[in-house]
């Protein structure tokens, strides 16, 4: 009877690891990158008694201590060992993000991986792979666009170090990006990549306010500056959402669905053009940052909306549930959501 156990159990195995060969390879090339970048971090102190590491990077590295003890003692964020080493990318990218979408419809398309769920996005730790990865889909009719990732969280599987590109970061972007990512460390939904990307979009965009008003004073240059660029990226985010709304009832509409394909690529192109040239009438406080999506030659497909819908698309239901239900208290609402959810 056991061996017989043993042999079904063994079969179950065999079977699971021939369907899910291709991710079982991925997850193994994945874990081998982030070993490889956490064996090769230094500590914090190593590298600030470096001579040879750069003495203007070196307050950053303090800098980012002070965002995560105001994370945890402020925000509720939970405590960790994260960013409490360096890992030095001399210059280059790590990580390379792969999105796409249905061409004409603005639906991601979604990889799912056994125990951690379904997501919208698939990082690389070769920019090969990730290339190849485009172009199967593209070859399948997708919309791709393949990026890089600044920072990513590993949901407390390895201890996440600090990246040196972060290093070139404002305090306040560099605030809001720790806090983005620790945000995930303390909370992650299974099956909810949205819902996980605008609460640390929301968390970080909050909490680095909170933080330059603790460290720098409501008055003072540095939290009105960085007020000015927040106030840009929501006026944008909100065109770009508002333009998506009338992308998405383009392509549902009766008169769409009834064109040929040349036909509805050539009207998917205006409206794209038409929402991307539009955004020229925005009152930005500093333009210069947005040179690039502000550019005649800028050109994007389905993708770039999703990149919104997931990271800014609920910013409104978090503020209203944050200040009418808790009062703008981070503790109470972070600790709210973690009794409400579980987390990976």
């Amino acid at each position: 009877m056991l061996k017989k156990i043993i042999l079904v159990l063994l079969f179950v195995v065999i079977a699971f690891c021939a369907w899910n060969c291709g991710v079982i390879i991925y997850g193994i090339n994945q874990g081998i990158g982030q070993i490889k970048i956490v064996h090769n971090a230094r500590p914090i102190e190593e590298v600030l008694a470096d001579s040879t590491f750069a003495d203007s990077l070196k307050p950053k590295l303090r800098y980012i201590q002070e965002i995560k003890k105001f994370a945890v003692d402020s925000l509720g964020i939970n405590e960790s060992e994260n960013y409490s080493t360096v890992y030095d990318q001399k210059g280059e990218p790590l990580m390379w993000v792969v999105t796409a979408s249905d061409p004409f419809q603005v639906k991601p398309y979604e990889w799912h991986f056994p125990f951690l769920g379904t997501f919208t996005y698939k990082g690389y730790f070769s920019k090969e792979k990730a290339e190849k990865e485009i172009k199967r889909l593209a070859e399948e009719g997708y919309d791709t666009e393949l990026g890089t990732a600044r920072a990513w969280s590993t949901l407390g599987w390895f201890k996440d170090p600090i990246l040196s590109e972060m290093l070139k970061d404002e305090e306040g972007k560099l605030a809001r990006l720790i806090i983005h990512e620790l945000t995930h460390g303390t909370l992650y939904i299974k099956d909810s990549v949205e819902y996980n990307e605008n609460l640390a979009t929301f968390v970080g965009d909050q909490g680095s306010v909170l933080y330059l008003k603790m460290k720098y004073g409501e008055d003072s240059k540095e939290l009105k500056g960085y007020l000015g660029h927040l106030s840009d990226l929501d006026k944008y985010s909100k065109h770009v959402l508002k333009g998506l709304g009338y992308l998405q009832a383009m392509y549902s509409s009766n008169e769409f669905l009834e064109l040929s394909i040349p036909q509805k690529k050539e009207k998917k192109e205006a409206i794209i053009k038409s929402i991307l040239q539009s955004a020229d009438t925005i009152s930005f406080y500093d333009s210069s940052r947005f040179e690039k999506v502000l550019s005649s030659d800028f050109e994007v497909n389905n993708t770039f909306f999703i990149t919104y819908m997931m990271y800014r698309e609920e910013q409104n239901q978090f503020e209203v549930e944050f200040r009418t239900k808790f009062n703008s208290d981070f503790k109470k609402y972070l600790a709210y959501l973690k009794e409400k959810y579980s987390s990976l």
